[in-house]
């Protein structure tokens, strides 16, 4: 049985008795009503948004550290230069006969006349590649040798071409497509290092799938990134997009099949946001990342669409068939027996056990008539076959108006499990809507709100923008029971490599650092407590500007592991706030808890790979406080206050 939760007074009542002399100086009064108990909080309310956009996942997360490493990009050399010793007669070219397989199908071949002069292949990754001295590093390539006569030497250097390391990978090579490898133990750091192939023979030679990669990482993911996840303690990992998964055309969609088993088995993809996708991550490593983290996997699929905002190509209504049994093949790759067919291919991967995959999202940003008639066959044929499965309905682009509201229509009439909204607002009008869900109908759909952040004035990611994503996600705790998944978008940004801000986490070579909203949504998920307990506070609404907004934004919940009363409380302004904070007395405070604050001297100011924590959380110890005591929140701030009930 859970414990009683009598926490405080109304607020009537709370004016009604503290005498007057404790509310001189007091802004506002935070009073609690433990009679009137509001909705479980959804313990995955807080999650992530996976999109390979910005270099999310190529030169970010995978670490893979060769750029273009199959020439499969649409330039098929990107990434790689060519240089020839003097006196060297040779020529390169790209070919596709005898590929190392039917996915892979370009690689780079070398016709070489000189036998003692040499050829220099090099790749200097994304802004040069990062080494650590005493880390070992794998370099492995697939090579066929037509006729070839000589040896292949792999060099690490640094930017001026002074040798790091340097290992041979031997000098004979068969007429088939071998994988060769060689672990190389760098020395000495070098942030600007290259990758070097020199090959000194004659005749041809091909190469393809040339790749260097850290032996520390896991699964293929860069240790610091995956550490700036599991920091967050996602609820949930939405993957993977996002419009990268409608494609700007129907042939670079993406496709699940195409990014399981061995690397050089996946077909490498265009990506709609400008660059070329090796899929060194795919649905499998994104299943065992949502596992890792402790996160609900929701998968999103194409609907038989293109991006919509790009001019949507649709595919036939007679020709969908494809696209549906593509779902349903993925729910029993991870869901499924190993006897079955897919789920024998889990196996094979190395996870017999069943990721046991709840939600899946088909669309992205889709509307109107061609999306819904499209929808309607994916959730017949999923829940006649899996009815266990919760289907989830994608919203438009836009969070209001007409097409918003037809969807809306559309989901309440056809048994729309969850719909997918997207919310990318200036700060003020998050200031102005905290209590939009307050307003959604309890008996309708709920509410995944996939993709959220303010864009304040040139998109940076300042505190202005973190305090108002903070007032948000007050009013998305209290209506819980409605919005039960939510995730900042985008996730990941690499500066000279990007394409979208404002982003939750930025990073490059070496570096990482979470922005102001990283810090908010890290505060939030780790204090989410059980369940909202009803509050109200006094005086809320100003005028700023001819707009109303509220003083103060705050939610108040209950976590019954620790016997914890959970206040959070956005202050978006510049002044101090003194607030009294009322605690029933029937139920004793311990006197001891704690208050984490973000905060700085400008709404403006950000993090930066220079001062990297200049907005960070503060975290005080509370003690020897009473049921009835003020807290000053300070300007421009986001604070929770974690208050020990003993009631455990």
């Amino acid at each position: 049985m859970r414990p009683s939760i009598a926490i405080s007074i109304v607020l009537f009542m709370a004016l009604l008795f503290v005498p007057a002399s404790v509310l001189v100086g007091v802004d506002h009064v935070i009073a609690v009503n433990p009679i009137n108990l509001g909705p479980v909080i959804s313990p995955f309310l807080y999650g992530v948004f996976f999109e390979d956009i910005n270099h999310a996942v190529d030169g970010g997360l995978y670490a893979e550290l060769v750029r273009n490493r199959s020439f499969e990009h649409t330039d098929r050399i990107e990434g790689w230069s060519v240089v020839l010793e003097k006196g060297c007669k040779a020529s390169f070219s790209i070919k596709s006969e005898r590929p190392v397989n039917g996915n892979n199908t370009s690689y780079l071949r070398f016709d070489i006349e000189s036998d003692d002069r040499r050829v220099i292949l090099s790749n200097d990754g994304y802004d040069g590649i990062p080494l650590v001295g005493g880390e070992s590093y794998i370099f492995s390539s697939f090579i066929r040798g037509d006729d070839y006569s000589g040896e292949i030497e792999i060099r690490l250097m640094d930017s001026q071409g002074n040798s790091i390391i340097t290992a041979s990978l031997g000098s004979k090579f068969a007429d088939l497509w071998e994988r060769y490898s060689v672990v190389l133990e760098v020395p000495e750091d070098c942030h600007d290092g290259r990758l070097a192939l020199i090959l000194k023979g004659s005749g041809l030679i091909c190469l393809d799938m040339i790749s260097l990669l850290p032996e520390r990482n896991w699964h293929g993911m860069r240790p610091d990134l995956l550490e700036m996840l599991k920091e967050l303690k996602p609820g949930f990992l939405r993957f993977p997009g996002g419009c990268l998964v409608e494609g700007d055309s129907l042939e670079n969609s993406y496709r699940w099949k195409d990014t399981i088993g061995p690397v050089e088995e996946r077909k490498a993809n265009y990506n709609l946001w400008g660059y070329n996708q090796s899929y060194g991550i795919g649905f499998f490593e994104y299943l065992i990342l949502a596992e890792y983290l402790g996160a609900e996997p929701v998968p999103i699929f194409n609907a038989g669409i293109s991006c919509q905002v790009r001019g949507a190509e649709y595919c036939s209504m007679n020709t969908m068939d494809g696209w549906v049994q593509d779902v349903l093949d993925f729910i029993e790759f991870a869901n499924g027996p190993t006897e079955s067919s897919w789920g024998a291919k889990r196996a094979e991967l190395g996870h017999p056990e069943p990721f046991n995959v709840t939600y899946i999202g088909v669309g992205n940003e889709n509307w109107g008539n061609e999306y819904h008639e499209r929808f309607a066959l994916f959730q017949k044929a999923i829940k006649d076959k899996h009815p266990e499965i919760v289907i989830l309905f994608s919203g438009p682009p836009s969070y209001e108006g007409a097409p918003f509201n037809r969807a809306w229509r559309w989901a309440r009439q056809n048994a729309v499990e969850i719909i997918d909204e997207h919310i990318y607002a200036v700060p003020e009008w998050m200031l102005r809507n905290t209590e939009r869900y307050d307003k959604y109908d309890r008996e309708g759909p709920k509410v995944m709100l996939g993709e959220y952040a303010a864009h304040e004035a040139g998109r940076r990611n300042t505190l202005q923008a973190a305090l108002a994503e903070a007032a948000l996600m007050t009013g998305l705790e209290r209506n819980s029971d409605v919005v039960i998944m939510a995730a900042y978008a985008p996730l990941f940004n690499r500066p000279g490599w990007s394409q979208w801000t404002p982003d939750l986490i930025w990073f490059d070579s070496t570096r990482v650092y979470g922005t102001p909203s990283y810090h908010v949504q890290r505060i939030f998920n780790r204090n989410l407590g059980d369940i909202i307990v009803d509050s109200s506070l006094t005086d809320e609404d100003v005028e700023v500007i001819g707009y109303w907004f509220k003083s103060l934004y705050h939610s108040c919940s209950f976590d019954y592991e620790t016997g914890d009363l959970i206040i959070k409380v956005v202050n978006p302004w510049p002044e101090d706030k003194e607030v009294l904070v009322e605690i029933d007395e029937a139920t004793k405070v311990t006197g001891k808890g704690e208050a984490t604050v973000i905060t700085s001297d400008s709404i403006f100011d950000g993090n930066t790979f220079e001062d990297p924590e200049r907005i960070v959380p503060m975290t005080t110890v509370l003690s020897d406080f009473s049921n009835r005591f003020t807290f000053s929140f300070e300007g421009n701030s986001i604070t929770v206050l974690r208050l020990n009930t003993g009631s455990l």
